[in-house]
C-alpha cells in the first residue's frame, strides 16, 4: 500500500496509529517512509548537485530507487523486508544512513510526500501559478526532476493501491510543515528553522507541479481543511 501525503500532513502520527492497531489486530504491517531510502551521503551529494533551493534532499533524484525495487521484490518472493534506517540528523543535518531493520510483514505501507507523482506534460506546468514565480535556475532544474519522476515509476507499479490525504488547499502545507519543525525542534532539539526552512518550503512548492498531485491514481483520497480535520473520503473505482 503506498501513502501519498504532503509533509505535515500526519503520514507519520497515522503510521504509528496503525502500527497501534494491527498489533491489536494480529496483523503484521510494517509502515515505512520513502526517507529511509535516500542516497547515501556520497552518492546523495552528486544527486543534489547545484539545486536552485540548496535542499540537501527531499526530491525525486535523492532516493534509491533500485534500492526500494530490490527491498519490495524480496518480500514479495520471500517475505523478508530487510531496509535502511535513514538519521536526518548525521553529518550536521545533512544525514545519513544509521543502520538496517529486517521485518517479516504481511503488508507493507510505503509512505511518501511525492509518492505516485508521475510526469505532467508541458500545457499543465504552464498554467500553475506561484509566489514568487519561478526563477530561471528553477525552472530549468524542476525540468530535471520530471525526467527523474520516470525512474519511480517502477515503485509505483509494485503498490497494490494508493492511499491520499490532501489538503484543501495546496498553501496549507506551509503552515504544517513549519509547525512539524517547531514541534521537532522543541522535542529533539534539531530541526529546519529560519532560512534552512523557508528553503525546504520553497523546493516543496516548486519542484513539482501542484497539478501533479491531482493526478495521482489514488484508490482512497482523504481531503483535509487548515486545522487538518476531515472534509471529505472518497473511493474511487
Amino acid at each position: 500500500i503506498g501513502l501519498s501525503a504532503l509533509p505535515g500532513t500526519g503520514k507519520t502520527t497515522l503510521g504509528l496509529l496503525i502500527n497501534r492497531l494491527s498489533l491489536k489486530m494480529n496483523i503484521k504491517v510494517s509502515v515505512v517512509s520513502m526517507d529511509d531510502f535516500y542516497l547515501p551521503f556520497s552518492e546523495m551529494n552528486k544527486a543534489i548537485k547545484d539545486n536552485p533551493w540548496n535542499v540537501s534532499r527531499g526530491f525525486p533524484g535523492s532516493h534509491s530507487i533500485s534500492l526500494i525495487e530490490e527491498s519490495i521484490l524480496e518480500w514479495k518472493y520471500t517475505g523478508k523486508f530487510n531496509y535502511p534506517v535513514f538519521d536526518k540528523s548525521l553529518r550536521n543535518g545533512m544525514g545519513d544512513r544509521s543502520s538496517w531493520k529486517i521485518d517479516f510483514p504481511e503488508i507493507i505501507i510505503l509512505e511518501g510526500w511525492f509518492l505516485g507523482v508521475n510526469q505532467i506534460s508541458s500545457h499543465e506546468i504552464s498554467k500553475e501559478k506561484i509566489k514568487p514565480s519561478l526563477n530561471p535556475l528553477e525552472i530549468k532544474y524542476r525540468s530535471k526532476i520530471q525526467n527523474n519522476l520516470k525512474d519511480y515509476l517502477k515503485i509505483w507499479n509494485l503498490i497494490e493501491k494508493i492511499w491520499q490525504i490532501k489538503p484543501k488547499e495546496f498553501s496549507y502545507m506551509d503552515y504544517w510543515k513549519s509547525y512539524q519543525e517547531n514541534e521537532m525542534l522543541k522535542i529533539k532539539g534539531n530541526a529546519l528553522v529560519d532560512n534552512h526552512l523557508r528553503n525546504f518550503i520553497r523546493m516543496l512548492n516548486c519542484s513539482i507541479p501542484q497539478q501533479s498531485f491531482n493526478e495521482i491514481k489514488s484508490r482512497y483520497v482523504i481531503i483535509l481543511n487548515k486545522n487538518r480535520e476531515l472534509i471529505s473520503a472518497d473511493l474511487n473505482i
